[in-house]
C-alpha cells in the first residue's frame, strides 16, 4: 500500500513539476525608441531582438497586454491580405508577427504591429503556445 502511495505522489509531483514548466512567464518588452523586442522567461532574458513598429502616420499602441491568440499562418483583412506569419495578437487587430522585409528591421515601417524575423517571430510564436496566452505578456513603451 505504500509502495503504491509512494509511487502515485512521484508521479504528482513530476507532473505538477511539468505543468508549471508549461505555465513560464513570459514577456516581450518592446522599446518604441530603440526598434528592439527583448523576451524574457521567468525573469532571464533570453532574446534580444530587432523589431518594426509604426512607421510616420501610423501608431503601435502603447501599454501591457496578455496575449489574446496566435496565427501561423495569418493574412491581414485591412491591408491587402499582407502575409503575417506566426502572428501573436494582444490588442485588436495589432500583433507580433513576422515580416519579410528584413532590411527594415530596426527602424519604424509598419501599420503598427510588431514586425520580427521570421525565425525570431516563429521562435517566439513557440515560446507563447508553449508558456500559454494568459502567461504572455506584451509590454510596449518609449
Amino acid at each position: 500500500m505504500r509502495w503504491g502511495i509512494l509511487v502515485t505522489l512521484g508521479f504528482l509531483a513530476l507532473f505538477a513539476g511539468s505543468r508549471q514548466a508549461e505555465a513560464a512567464m513570459l514577456v516581450a518588452t518592446v522599446s518604441l525608441s530603440s526598434q528592439t523586442m527583448t523576451v524574457t522567461q521567468d525573469g532571464v532574458l533570453r532574446y534580444r531582438w530587432k523589431v518594426s513598429t509604426a512607421r510616420r502616420g501610423y501608431v503601435t499602441p502603447q501599454g501591457s497586454w496578455s496575449a489574446k491568440w496566435l496565427s501561423r499562418d495569418h493574412h491581414s483583412k485591412k491591408y491587402d491580405n499582407a502575409p503575417m506569419p506566426y502572428a501573436v495578437f494582444f490588442n485588436g487587430g495589432y500583433a507580433v508577427h513576422a515580416t519579410f522585409d528584413l532590411k527594415r528591421l530596426g527602424s519604424p515601417a509598419s501599420h503598427g504591429c510588431v514586425r520580427l524575423h521570421p525565425d525570431n517571430a516563429a521562435e517566439f510564436f513557440a515560446m507563447t503556445a508553449s508558456s500559454g496566452l494568459a502567461n504572455t505578456r506584451i509590454v510596449i513603451g518609449q
